[in-house]
């Protein structure tokens, strides 16, 4: 594994367990185009990026971790999206970091997939 495939372990698991520790800044970026309620958003994602890092770290289940992990992090683009909409006005610091966070999926996805990949070798 590489040290961004390794670092998705932690990056999930933190997510995830701030998806049911702090709420709110989760529920905020749900985009409201979306039906029903955004802390079951936020739920079903926190049990989600939880459910991914122990899916890539257990070496039998990493193919189907990467593959859950990409899909996983393409599923939430949109709130991301929607977040650097609203923080338009914030300070510069606060509106960087949230465009920021777009471009920084794609070696995620990437890495994600490699998982998948690098499984399927053996």
């Amino acid at each position: 594994m590489t040290p961004l495939q390794k670092f998705l372990i932690p990056l999930f698991g933190g997510a995830g367990a701030l998806h049911f520790l702090k709420p709110e800044p989760f529920d905020s970026i749900v985009p409201p185009q979306l039906p029903g309620k955004a802390r079951t958003y936020t739920e079903v994602s926190g049990v989600a990026e939880l459910a991914a890092a122990s899916l890539i770290a257990v070496p039998k289940t990493r193919k189907l971790g990467g593959l859950f992990s990409a899909a996983l992090l393409l599923g939430v683009w949109p709130a991301n999206f929607y977040m650097a909409w609203q923080w338009r006005d914030k300070s510069w610091p606060l509106r960087l970091g949230a465009i920021a966070r777009l471009p920084l999926q794609v070696p995620m996805i990437k890495a994600a997939l490699g998982l998948r990949k690098a499984s399927a070798r053996g």
